[in-house]
């Protein structure tokens, strides 16, 4: 008997000394220069996908921490793909601490609580949105105003069905706890998320292998660093959120660093990572832009000459006007992308003996912006030994059926509302005073977002459509989100816009401080969608921006109701 507990004990003592070595380190990243490595996949299976993802983090510097979600097998991030009409299970656990060892050496113990009800929004929190899906703001599904885990919590199940005519197209998780999504996001919390079936809606990607490519920022590893240029001198402003000034020149120090798939090309030297491609093989690539805050404007340089990306999907939206235009493609030198945006291309091919490269264009952000210039993000290897690509679209798929719907575009409005960003100081007589970001329905007060606020911004009905006029009256670049909803741009600074497809995200200009006029973008709304019933937010995407007060609530009634303002 003595043995045989001994033995246990001795066994107990290397499990657990094991489960602590694998989770001493949980969120692990690659070196700078690696190799890009496609994400890991979670698949449905006889329409069905229910997997665990435990939330994690650790600490990298005195205020530094980084974030991932890990599966059951220990792989960061999965990217998550289901079928419309699947059924999705996740089952998040949440294992945040502000001291990892000691989370790893003893784990909280399980109670009762009821997340749904959780009024506890602290650095230790934690829910998940699915970024531009059409799933309803109820408990267990895509709530974010009252859902949040604890790490004293048993695992939070999500449990929702991929609405039957959702877009197929690349989507996102990411945590929303307003006050501290920024410092998450950034920190590397965050996925793709996709829905298949993207050649049904355009035959040309038929049987195409396919990359998904994951973009995010993260704090400057080398933030003391001077560039080697003289030309790309780092500027010595910055604003009241510690962020580098915009110069508008396209150099200088950036105010974030960039990963993709997590490999961090990092500031001043930007050695970018490496993507291995087969010779001329045509691809479709996915690209989404899951920065905290920063803009990119992806290009592809090959001999330093543009390649043509043919866009098929925008924000999960093929551009085919709901499938009145089949078979689109766009080919364009570039694609800018607002933080929370996404792209799919075909990406050309390349041959042997080509220097091509992945590239962001510098993004003018404004005077009061970040500084988003030019780098690289990775070079394109060609080489007929490159690994063959996990992922291929279905050679022969079955055609989408016609669409019900009415295209957005052919229905006229019932309701223009106008709202707008804004900034001030919190201490207007100190330069470096915090900063408080707002969105404004015309003819309220303006005034940051109130978590505890029980009445919406705004109240629409189910089955309308609207237009709403966004206006920046600020010195820096906004992007407009909306969630369960999706809307088409119709106007840009008060000039027609005719785009064959929708959003969920979309940039407003900056102010110049001196035109009479605000740079406007005037969006139209689609509620018909049953799903969009319930009470949801709107926000700035730039998460700094939200968490700093940028946000407001709006409750869609049900049809029969008409009680809206």
């Amino acid at each position: 008997m003595i043995i045989w507990r001994l033995a246990v004990a001795v066994l107990f003592s290397i499990i657990s000394s094991y489960a602590f070595s694998i989770t001493d380190q949980p969120c692990t990243r690659p070196a700078s220069g690696s190799i890009v490595e496609e994400p890991a996949t979670l698949r449905s299976r006889n329409g069905v996908l229910e997997a665990e993802l435990t939330y994690r983090n650790q600490k990298i510097a005195s205020d530094e921490e980084q974030y991932c979600y890990q599966s059951q097998s220990g792989d960061q991030s999965p990217t998550l793909r289901v079928k419309p009409g699947d059924l999705l299970i996740l089952h998040l656990r949440n294992r945040l601490s502000p001291e990892q060892k000691q989370a790893n050496r003893s784990m909280p113990k399980m109670t009762i609580s009821s997340p749904c009800a959780d009024a506890s929004m602290t650095a230790l929190s934690t829910n998940l949105h699915f970024h531009g899906m059409t799933v309803t703001p109820e408990c267990h599904k895509d709530d974010v105003l009252h859902t949040f885990v604890q790490p004293i919590d048993k695992p939070y199940e999500y449990r929702f069905r991929v609405p039957s005519d959702e877009s197929a197209g690349l989507y996102w998780y990411h945590p929303h706890v307003h006050g501290f999504t920024n410092r998450q996001v950034l920190g590397g919390a965050s996925g793709a998320l996709i829905v298949e079936g993207i050649e049904r809606a355009n035959k040309q990607l038929a049987g195409l292998p396919e990359r998904t490519l994951v973009i995010r920022d993260q704090e400057l590893l080398n933030p003391d660093a001077t560039a080697a240029s003289a030309a790309f001198a780092p500027p010595v402003l910055r604003d009241s959120e510690g962020d580098v000034l915009n110069t508008g020149t396209g150099g200088g120090k950036p105010a974030k660093d960039l990963s993709i798939n997590f490999v961090p090309v990092p500031y001043p030297d930007y050695t970018p990572a490496k993507i291995q491609v087969r010779p001329s093989e045509r691809a479709l690539w996915r690209v989404l832009n899951a920065s905290a805050i920063t803009y990119i404007d992806i290009q592809i340089l090959v001999d330093n000459q543009p390649l043509p990306l043919g866009v098929v999907s925008l924000d999960s939206s093929p551009i085919n006007e709901n499938g009145l235009t089949p078979n689109r493609v766009l080919w364009v030198n570039h694609v800018f992308l607002p933080p929370s945006s996404r792209v799919e291309f075909i990406f050309k091919g390349v041959s042997e003996n080509t220097n091509a490269r992945l590239i962001t264009r510098s993004v003018d952000t404004g005077p009061a912006g970040e500084n988003d210039p030019a780098r690289p993000l990775a070079a394109i290897v060609p080489a007929a030994g490159a690994p063959v690509t996990a992922s291929h679209l279905v050679k022969s798929p079955e055609p989408l059926p016609p669409s019900r719907e009415v295209w957005l575009g052919n229905i006229q409005p019932s309701k223009t509302r106008k709202l707008y960003f804004s900034e001030k100081l919190e201490s207007p007589s100190r330069a470096d005073s915090p900063t408080i970001f707002m969105i404004t329905v015309d003819g309220q007060t303006p005034a940051p977002f109130d978590p505890h606020e029980t009445s919406p911004s705004i109240t629409a009905r189910q089955g309308d459509v609207e237009d709403w006029v966004i206006e920046n009256r600020s010195r820096e670049m906004h992007a407009f989100h909306i969630h369960q909803i999706r809307f088409m741009l119709t106007q840009w600074n008060g000039a027609p816009v005719d785009e064959p497809f929708l959003r969920d995200t979309i940039n407003v200009p900056y102010w110049d401080g001196k035109s009479p006029n605000y740079p406007s973008v005037t969006i139209r709304l689609d509620f018909r969608n049953p799903n969009a019933v319930g009470t949801f937010v709107y926000h700035c995407h730039l998460l700094e921006h939200e968490d700093g007060g940028m946000m407001g609530t709006i409750q869609v009634l049900p049809q029969s109701s008409n009680a809206t303002k």
